[in-house]
């Protein structure tokens, strides 16, 4: 038997993940409630990093204007289909941009490989203080090489 990563693994166009959808996701009739693909997409992003090598904590400096945080900026979301509970939700994360003072990611949740939910995500590069810094170029590279890489997985 083989062994899943928490993390997800790197593929061909970027980062998938598998999760289940547990009755806390779900609203009283047993769909997923709509902001719960949100803590899906989140984690599927925290996991792309992680597999990629970079430390969230390590970049994060508070107060400094050399550390660097990824925050949200913008997300469209179109949901296509509800997901219910027990299901097992695949989430896709790709890099579409990667460099300036922004990333631009494109994410989509399926079940049994059927699009339940396509997102796109801008993702703006602050420093500590909170202000625009640019992705330094290695880190860039990171992310739109990705999907080019051989799958790995993290234990």
């Amino acid at each position: 038997m083989s062994l899943i990563s928490l993390a997800g693994e790197l593929t061909e166009n970027g980062h998938r993940l598998v999760q289940r959808v547990y009755y806390e996701d779900t609203d009283f009739s047993g769909v997923v409630y709509h902001a719960r693909y949100l803590h899906f997409m989140e984690r599927a992003r925290t996991d792309y990093l992680r597999l990629l090598g970079v430390e969230q904590a390590s970049l994060a400096i508070e107060g400094d204007t050399e550390g660097l945080v990824f925050v949200v900026h913008r997300m469209e979301i179109d949901f296509k289909l509800p997901a219910r509970m027990d299901d097992i939700l695949t989430i896709e994360t790709a890099t579409e941009r990667a460099g300036g003072a922004k990333m631009i990611l494109q994410q989509e949740i399926r079940r049994d490989g059927m699009l339940l939910i396509a997102a796109k995500v801008i993702i703006a590069v602050i420093n500590g203080q909170g202000r625009p810094r640019r992705l330094p170029e290695a880190l860039a590279v990171k992310f739109l090489t990705a999907g080019h890489r051989i799958p790995t997985r993290v234990e």
